[in-house]
């Protein structure tokens, strides 16, 4: 099969992403072996392939938006209730032990022996993937490829981003950036009654915000029009930490969703942390966090705002992204 393969990680500009001659790849007794329709286009995607995330898999093929369908399987992977044809959705976290600490009190997020898709294992940005079948998603019929493919990543993760926000019924919320998981975590807030203002530095991405129902949208560094009870910081900027603590009200919460972030500056205790506000990170997400946001998609119609790239120009869809020329989300569909 052809697949993409990060054979030196750098800049994508560099060529360092390429399209290669790649072995169908054999299911292990708990997987299933999927052809690959769609993949949605993540900027942790991109940090697997410039470096900024360590490398855990020489010629890795990123990728972990996946829609497809089941081309085979395992001889213990049917206990999930998978079938050939069956269309399936595959994601980020790919792995846990199941056993140890956190995984028993439900925070398989946190399993130290976590694997991910595209980066610990080869992903989508390929003809053909694995999955280990208590690990894939069942995909709503009535929705189609393209529009699935970004939920299963930035979706899942701007949900878990939003309730690691802690926001009151009613609250007030700025979301800092306004690429693929913001614009979805976006919709879920506003169903659930939120005042949300954005703040990003596209023009086309500040539009979309307004268009979505956001009462504002500025520049990142701006102040925002009322004191936030709680504030999500999606871009990759440590810089922007301190001018989200300083936005929020007394007893603010700011939830961390990126897996990569840039230094953070030193922080003000009076200014930036005193009246009990608080910082939280993001890692990953639960099984648990996908099954309720694709729940909660379906019945509040949230969709993702996409832009169609032949998967054989993936380099170019995450040099895009890189540049912030698009808004919503990009998704490669298979044309290998």
């Amino acid at each position: 099969m052809r697949a993409w393969s990060v054979v030196r990680p750098g800049p994508v500009e560099e060529g360092g992403l390429r399209l290669v001659e790649k072995p169908v790849p054999v299911p292990g007794d708990d997987e299933l072996l999927v052809q690959v329709r769609a993949c949605g286009v993540c900027r942790t995607d991109l940090h697997v392939t410039e470096g900024d995330l360590p490398p855990h898999r020489a010629g890795v093929t990123p990728g972990h938006e996946v829609v497809g369908v089941v081309a085979g399987s395992g001889t213990e992977a049917a206990a999930a209730g998978f079938a050939t044809g069956d269309r399936v959705g595959v994601a980020w976290l790919r792995r846990t032990d199941g056993t140890c600490a956190y995984c028993s009190r439900g925070a398989e997020n946190l399993c130290p022996s976590s694997r991910y898709t595209g980066w610990d294992a080869d992903g989508g940005y390929a003809e053909y993937t694995t999955v280990p079948a208590a690990f894939a998603y069942h995909l709503p019929e009535a929705v189609d490829d393209v529009a699935l493919a970004p939920l299963l990543c930035a979706g899942i993760i701007g949900y878990r981003a939003l309730r690691r926000a802690a926001l009151p019924p009613g609250g007030r919320l700025a979301l800092y950036g306004f690429g693929g998981s913001a614009h979805l975590c976006a919709q879920v807030a506003l169903a659930e009654g939120a005042t949300v203002h954005v703040l990003t530095r596209g023009a086309a991405a500040r539009r979309l915000a307004l268009g979505l129902g956001a009462v504002s949208a500025q520049d990142p560094y701006a102040v925002p029009p009322e004191p936030l009870d709680s504030a999500i910081l999606f871009a990759p900027v440590g810089d922007l930490v301190p001018v989200a603590l300083r936005a929020l009200d007394r007893g603010g919460t700011l939830s961390i969703a990126g897996i990569h972030l840039s230094d953070i500056p030193p922080l003000r205790y009076e200014s930036d942390l005193f009246y009990e506000k608080q910082i939280r990170s993001v890692t990953s997400n639960t099984r648990e966090d996908g099954r309720e946001f694709l729940a909660l998609a379906a019945r509040h119609g949230v969709h993702a705002t996409t832009h169609t790239y032949p998967l054989t120009r993936a380099d170019e869809a995450l040099q895009d992204l890189g540049a912030g020329r698009f808004d919503g989300a990009a998704v490669l569909v298979n044309d290998l």
